[in-house]
């Protein structure tokens, strides 16, 4: 073979090989067994670097193209930085020209940079309780970064929440959604209204929230006519379980029409009653009431219930009022023909009420709510959170026979919203 032949097989063999990417690292192991566990952590985390490098030379050999017939080449380094294991970490960026002189960008590199995977890190260390201000400290310290101070990783959280925000808003309604809750509680003194739906499967789903400085009907009325917005079917019969405030009662009367059928919270109910009661009446007014609300037959039920009305009457008249306010409400589930299985689940508005609870245990170390959008940033992505860990509906294989009741039911004109 001549001598100027064999470059330029060579050449052609690194062509060829250029669609591979081969790594192989020589592991210390004496150093490495006899470290601590700190130096393997290190240096896997440096292999990792290693990879990203050996990603972008194989990309560059790839736009290269074979010796003789480049397109594009090698124009020296830069200093860069890639998202890695929660932070931002420098390294040389390799960089090409084309023949026109100017820069091609390398796919691999702006993969590897994306804000994206930053914000994301940071997220799941803040919605776990994580604050800004510890960040830094509760990241793995294997490698050496940056953009983690606790003012970058702010701007972050904000940056993810604000997406996470935006697409719960956006994200279309279940079209099989047969329960609506709706419930609400005051953050940072303001107000937010949240809806969740369950579908036929018994699915749960955060549907959206609206925020206002109290629980008044303009609120309410604004969340449900942004869920109709987003399909929401306000022409066929939907079961609403939501507490006795008059505002709720009122937005829902305005959007849905009578095509919303109440359910009254049993727990609200009870507890309202049980409020305006001297402690040793309490356990008595308390069984009476289960008792009724566990009867199959609506009308032996209410039949209690009044019963129990009238024997508040003489001495606690302010509890009887509370009682028969919406009584028969407290009701639906049993004219509806629901099993008490799945009436347990959808007599009171207990889901939505965890939901809550565990918004406002991830919201906990907030010192200070800046504005109505930090409040509604911070809610979405805790009660997001939560919803990933949704169970199914106790009692959801009824659901089937809840739907088959719903469509039966005759349809009546909804009113327009004013």
């Amino acid at each position: 073979m001549k001598k100027y032949q064999r470059p330029v097989e060579q050449a052609k063999q690194k062509a060829e090989n250029t669609t591979r990417l081969a790594l192989e690292a020589q592991l210390p192991l004496r150093e490495l067994i006899a470290g601590a566990r700190e130096d393997i952590e290190a240096f896997a985390a440096e292999l990792g670097l290693t990879i990203i490098q050996r990603v972008m030379q194989a990309e560059i050999s790839q736009k290269v193209g074979p010796w003789g017939q480049q397109q594009t080449h090698r124009h020296g380094h830069q200093p860069g930085y890639v998202i890695y294991a929660g932070r931002k970490v420098s390294l040389e960026r390799p960089r090409l020209r084309s023949r026109e002189a100017k820069e091609v960008p390398l796919a691999s590199y702006q993969a590897f940079q994306r804000d994206g995977k930053l914000q994301q890190a940071v997220a799941r260390q803040l919605s776990r309780q994580c604050s800004t201000r510890d960040y830094e400290g509760a990241i793995d310290s294997c490698l050496t970064g940056y953009g983690i101070k606790r003012s970058s990783i702010s701007r972050h959280w904000k940056a993810a929440t604000a997406k996470e925000l935006e697409g719960l808003m956006e994200r279309p309604v279940p079209k099989d959604l047969l329960v609506l809750m709706i419930d609400s509680k005051f953050f940072g003194g303001d107000c937010i209204v949240t809806a969740i739906g369950i579908d036929v499967q018994g699915k749960k789903h955060v549907l959206g929230l609206w925020h206002g400085a109290t629980e008044n009907a303009t609120v309410v009325k604004g969340l449900l006519e942004d869920l109709v917005a987003r399909g929401l079917e306000t022409e066929r019969k939907l079961l609403i379980v939501m507490d006795g405030a008059k505002a709720l009662r009122k937005a829902v009367q305005m959007v849905l029409g009578e095509q919303g059928l109440v359910q009254r919270c049993r727990v609200h109910k009870q507890r309202n009653v049980l409020d305006q009661l001297p402690e040793e009446k309490k356990a008595q007014a308390r069984w009476r009431l289960q008792a009724a609300w566990a009867q199959k037959d609506p009308q032996i039920a209410e039949k209690e219930l009044r019963k129990t009305a009238h024997w508040l009457e003489a001495a606690w008249p302010m509890a009887a009022a509370s009682l028969r306010e919406g009584l028969e409400e407290t009701l639906t589930v049993q004219r509806l023909g629901i099993s008490q299985t799945l009436g347990r689940s959808l007599s009171n508005t207990n889901l939505i009420e965890s939901c809550f609870a565990q918004a406002a245990h991830r919201t906990r170390r907030v010192k200070r709510w800046h504005d109505p959008r930090m409040i509604l940033r911070w809610t979405a992505a805790a009660l997001l959170s939560g919803e990933k860990n949704f169970r199914r509906l106790n009692g959801c294989e009824q659901l089937n026979d809840l739907e088959k009741v719903l469509r039966q039911l005759p349809l009546t004109p909804t009113l327009k919203a004013a």
